[in-house]
């Protein structure tokens, strides 16, 4: 990679963890960036859906089920917009779960950057699988 491309990386992923600060989850904090030929066309952090209370977790601590991913968020912020997610780049502090990594590739994003692996890596290898550049950044 090249060190231009790799220090943009590391911006694009600190915008997404800054992000991440939005979320009202107290378990996790997730955050999500889209960019496309070096434009952010989306956002995203987790979080419940609009018309909802902004508390994620129920009385026992568990997410609730209809909370949204931080890059579902952003990619249906797209789907609303004039915009497109084909040939972009995700920039997102966790790698994406199964059901997230679907949608990825659905949406035409070629490209994924992320800060910290999610405890279950299938997500990341169906994204391998179907050809998504993976590329895993430490940040600080």
């Amino acid at each position: 990679m090249n060190p231009k491309q790799h220090k943009y990386d590391k911006a694009y992923l600190r915008m997404a963890q800054e992000w991440a600060k939005l979320s009202h989850c107290k378990r996790k904090q997730v955050g999500a960036i889209i960019v496309k030929e070096r434009m952010i066309i989306s956002d995203g952090f987790n979080g419940s859906p609009t018309g909802f209370d902004n508390c994620c977790e129920d009385k026992e601590g568990k997410t609730n089920w209809y909370v949204l991913h931080a890059e579902a968020n952003a990619i249906l912020k797209v789907a609303s917009s004039t915009q497109s997610c084909n040939n972009s780049t995700l920039y997102i502090t966790l790698s994406p779960c199964k059901d997230c990594s679907k949608l990825i590739l659905q949406s035409g994003i070629k490209r994924v950057v992320y800060a910290k692996a999610y405890k279950d890596d299938s997500g990341l290898q169906f994204l391998e699988k179907a050809g998504i550049e993976l590329t895993h950044i430490l940040i600080h």
